[in-house]
């Protein structure tokens, strides 16, 4: 067997494809899909210079369409990730909590926990089990207002763990 520049795209291919299972974002397997279909051109004849052309223009085309098209298909329905912080979470329903190690009045919004502050009054400390409603960030901290009556329907956030 002789070696050939077609192999080596070939074996990058397979190697990215390798990797994309440790991360699951989909980018190395564009790319790997890329680095098979520039084998190809290598197989086919072209000159170094355009082998590296396919790739770039494989690559450039591939990724935006596995992060934007094809990704979405891949997570869980209801799940928008990286959301947090963006008002998607304005006027819901939250419980606040008390941390443990500081004892710190806060919310647990996707599963993290952020300390609160009242908007109307300034508090930042509320009883723990205490019904508010999300407004806003303002840094790091939960601007909330409080809600008095009990929660109707599925808007309600119980504690995240």
């Amino acid at each position: 067997m002789e070696w050939s520049i077609t192999y080596l795209w070939l074996i990058l291919a397979l190697a990215l494809g390798l990797a994309e299972l440790t991360t699951g974002s989909l980018v190395l397997l564009a790319l790997a899909i890329a680095a098979g279909l520039t084998g190809l051109t290598a197989g086919l004849g072209a000159s170094f210079v355009w082998q590296l052309v396919a790739m770039g223009l494989l690559s450039g085309v591939l990724v935006p369409i596995m992060v934007w098209k094809v990704r979405p298909w891949f997570s869980p329905r209801g799940v928008a990730y990286g959301t947090t912080g963006t008002g998607v979470e304005k006027g819901q329903l939250y419980t606040t909590q008390r941390r443990d190690f500081d004892d710190a009045s806060g919310i647990k919004i996707n599963g993290d926990f952020y300390r609160l502050r009242v908007e109307d009054t300034c508090e930042t400390e509320l009883p723990a089990d205490t019904s508010v409603v999300f407004q806003h960030f303002d840094g790091t901290t939960a601007v909330v207002s409080r809600h008095s009556l009990a929660p109707t329907g599925g808007t309600h956030r119980d504690k995240e763990h």
